[in-house]
């Protein structure tokens, strides 16, 4: 694996803009920046940040689609010593406003796209000092361009550190409030170098290389992945929102050579009028992540884009990927292709029963994770930090089997958590904001399964006495409070909830008529 031997978000497009500052690092619509055009914008940026009064981490948010603009703003934050804020921009008002109270963020950088979402949320924000508008223009708002000019393009040379966070995540939670997760520099580089260290190419990254990332980079998987590349000198093709046919044309035009995606995108993708006539021949490697593949969907990909093939399993707590399932093992093996892969060099992987002993080969228990990439731990969460990260193990709240050569499957999750279209969903979260409604007296909240999405959010409501609530009704409710993606799609109606002796919501029996005649309890 050609890559340059950074460990800092500050190093690499340091390191890139003084080994190929004339290669063009990224390429976003028509405009393409240089790694020493990206060094010198994030340098501007930092000084503007440093004088606004952004001291070592500090959090900065961001609230935008990505854009040449967003990945200069991500490395400034960084060179500035601040801790990158990625904010979801599919969340709701009320999610927004909680998450930048939580991180206690300073700034805010917002695209003018989402004017009104802030203007809601204002005058409920508790540390946002200012907000600037890092696309577009806002009326009361500065410009990146106004904020920044005033100040030189140098870097600012402050030290950075691989076990420094750098950047919060939110990943939701069963508490009904979502968490924000600790990455330090090294969580974007310490798998990748690992692998160098043992010799591993894995999927060949070199400078020649062209990138399109389908995530978004407040995910992990888009953040990763981006960051992956660009340390390897590749050039990035940026994907403001993902669409089918856009990523169709970008590939072509662009001659896209490696791509990560959710199986979803790949089914979208597939589905577009224009796929029968692109031109695939530029694409070496499609990553794939984020839920399990439908393996028709897998087999039906690789007759289409005529690549190799790499699925890749981690979290947010882990850094993205942990675990791989390599090209060579989609191709012969057709029983391997049901396997999230086998851990990288460097990292453990373990298979626990109740007690956190390590089950035998073939017995299912909960996954865990070791990862030089893990987590620092979740900000202010203590008790969440040491339920999950134990003794440097990260739980994964994943259910799953490992065969005696290392593969390991899953094949359900603890935790209840939701899988659509790559998005993590919490049911917690989505039954507290249903009961909510006068007409609800209980809610649980499963995934169904899904060819399209994977899995599309269902709540099964007791009605409250006397009350006819409708399920229009209750989902109009839901999406005043929560992000479209995690509202239900449908409700069943019951009587009753069936529980355990204690009480417990037993939702594997509210599940099973939905995923009857299925091996698996992820799609």
């Amino acid at each position: 694996m050609a890559s340059t031997e950074v460990r800092t978000l500050p190093d690499l497009v340091r390191t890139q803009a003084r080994l190929r500052g004339d290669r063009v690092a990224l390429t976003f619509e028509d405009q393409s920046t240089t790694f020493a055009q990206l060094d010198a914008w994030s340098g501007r940026i930092a000084h503007a940040l440093i004088a606004a009064g952004i001291r070592p981490g500090d959090r900065v948010a961001l609230l935008d689609h990505d854009s040449d603009h967003a990945l200069a703003l991500l490395f400034g934050i960084a060179k500035s010593r601040g801790v990158i804020l990625g904010i979801n921009w599919r969340l709701s008002p009320s999610e927004i406003a909680f998450i930048l109270n939580d991180g206690q963020a300073k700034l805010l950088f917002a695209g003018a796209a989402f004017e009104s979402s802030i203007a809601k949320v204002a005058p409920r924000l508790e540390t946002v000092r200012e907000t600037v508008a890092l696309t577009g223009e806002v009326d009361g708002w500065p410009s990146l361009t106004t904020w920044t000019e005033a100040q030189p393009d140098t870097d600012p040379g402050l030290p950075a550190d691989p076990e420094e966070v750098v950047v919060q995540m939110y990943t939701s939670g069963t508490t009904g409030h979502p968490k924000g997760v600790q990455l330090a520099n090294r969580s974007f580089f310490a798998v990748v170098q690992s692998m160098r260290e043992h010799g591993d190419p894995w999927i060949g990254w070199t400078a020649d290389d062209v990138s399109l990332s389908g995530f978004p980079s407040f995910h992990i998987g888009g953040f990763w992945w981006m960051m992956t590349g660009m340390s390897a000198g590749a050039r990035t093709v940026i994907l403001p929102a993902f669409q089918g046919w856009r990523a169709l044309e970008l590939i072509e035009k662009e001659g896209i050579t490696k791509t990560c995606l959710v199986p979803a995108m790949m089914q979208l993708m597939l589905t577009e009028p224009s796929c029968a006539q692109t031109d695939f021949s530029s694409l070496t490697h499609i990553v794939y992540g984020g839920s399990p593949i439908p393996l028709p969907l897998l087999e039906r990909s690789i007759e289409v884009f005529g690549c190799e093939f790499a699925q890749i399993y981690g979290l947010t707590e882990t850094g993205n990927t942990a675990v791989c399932l390599r090209p060579e093992d989609h191709r012969g093996r057709p029983e391997l292709l049901r396997a999230a892969g086998r851990p990288y060099p460097g990292v453990r992987m373990k298979v626990v029963d109740s007690d956190g002993q390590p089950v035998p080969p073939g017995e299912i228990g909960e996954i865990c994770l070791h990862s030089p990439a893990n987590m620092i731990g979740y900000w202010n969460r203590p008790e969440a930090t040491a339920e999950t990260l134990v003794e440097g193990w990260v739980h994964t709240g994943d259910a799953g089997s490992v065969d005696v050569e290392g593969y390991v499957t899953v094949c359900d999750r603890v935790k209840d958590m939701i899988i659509s279209a790559g998005e993590n969903i919490y049911p917690a979260e989505i039954e507290s904001v249903l009961c909510g409604h006068p007409g609800v007296a209980e809610a649980a909240v499963i995934g169904v399964p899904d060819d399209r999405w994977g899995e599309l959010v269902k709540a099964i409501v007791v009605r409250a006495p006397g009350t006819q609530a409708t399920a229009t009704e209750i989902i109009a409710h839901a999406r005043e409070e929560i992000a479209a993606f995690k509202v239900p799609r449908s409700i069943d109606f019951v009587d009753t909830l069936p529980r355990t002796p204690s009480g417990k919501v037993q939702k594997v029996k509210l599940r099973e008529p939905y995923w009857e005649g299925r091996d698996r309890r992820v799609n």
